[in-house]
């Protein structure tokens, strides 16, 4: 069975990105299955559960996976660290895509492509059951050219070393994180920041990208959008699950308090 003809799997993102296509994504925090199948319904190109700094532990992830498994979105996890044996797992569940934080080096890239990759490319262990069941017995065919291998640029010693880095073979896109970078760069970890230092490392890394033909990420946010796009950016986190819903409720809250009043 191929990819293109199993209903339980999504174009990939590479495939979207040689289009040229700027794709969205939604971003999981929370470990509701229920919402990451109804961010994957709605249309965004790829739901990301976040297993670093979110709530899902590996049973909640698998849950998520399950429900995004009916859905167009390509599923991604980003892992708690760049360590082989949760990135097998995460695949073996069914992710087409794992975002690695902290990548600082060649090395460190290196062995994150080699989670991601059967051999010879890689070192990844054979036992996809999940994916398998998800994406078909034709799994072991494509899944090093379609799972996505995305390491994150987050500090100033990333960005002096991504040539290095983005010359491992294997890497499909780099995926910064604003937060980290900008803490790394002395300023408050915020999604954007208008210091010259902050917005010179994000044209350094698009450069870089182009230069080897590796797609640029980043977390965003719906506001941010726009501008990413211009800059260069084909990967684009702008929905969340936590912070709306929050917002939401206090809305309603003071809402109905003022009306009782």
């Amino acid at each position: 069975m191929t990819p293109a003809s199993n209903p339980l799997t999504p174009a990939s993102l590479q495939e979207r990105w040689r289009t040229g296509a700027t794709t969205l994504g939604a971003w999981m925090f929370l470990r509701e299955p229920f919402t990451a199948e109804a961010a994957g319904d709605t249309g965004y190109d790829y739901v990301c559960i976040d297993m670093q700094h979110g709530l899902a532990d590996y049973s909640n992830t698998v849950a998520m996976l399950h429900g995004l498994s009916r859905t167009a979105a390509t599923p991604i996890v980003r892992v708690p660290w760049n360590e082989p044996a949760m990135i097998g797992r995460v695949l073996d569940a069914g992710a087409l895509g794992v975002i690695i934080p902290m990548v600082d080096t060649a090395a460190e890239a290196k062995a994150a492509v080699d989670a991601c990759r059967y051999a010879p490319v890689g070192r990844r262990s054979v036992g996809p059951i999940g994916a398998m069941t998800r994406h078909g017995n034709g799994y072991f065919r494509w899944a090093n050219e379609r799972v996505a291998c995305l390491p994150m640029i987050e500090t100033i010693e990333a960005v002096n070393n991504i040539d290095e880095i983005l010359s491992v073979p294997g890497i499909d896109a780099v995926y910064v994180g604003p937060a980290d970078l900008s803490l790394t760069l002395g300023l408050p970890p915020l999604m954007d920041n208008a210091d010259e230092r902050f917005q010179q490392a994000l044209a350094t890394i698009v450069s870089a990208c182009r230069r080897h033909n590796v797609v640029a990420g980043v977390q965003a946010s719906a506001a941010l959008a726009a501008t990413r796009a211009k800059q260069g950016f084909q990967m684009i986190t702008v929905g969340y699950d936590q912070a709306p819903a929050v917002a939401a409720f206090k809305a309603d809250l003071a809402t109905s308090r003022s009306s009782i009043a």
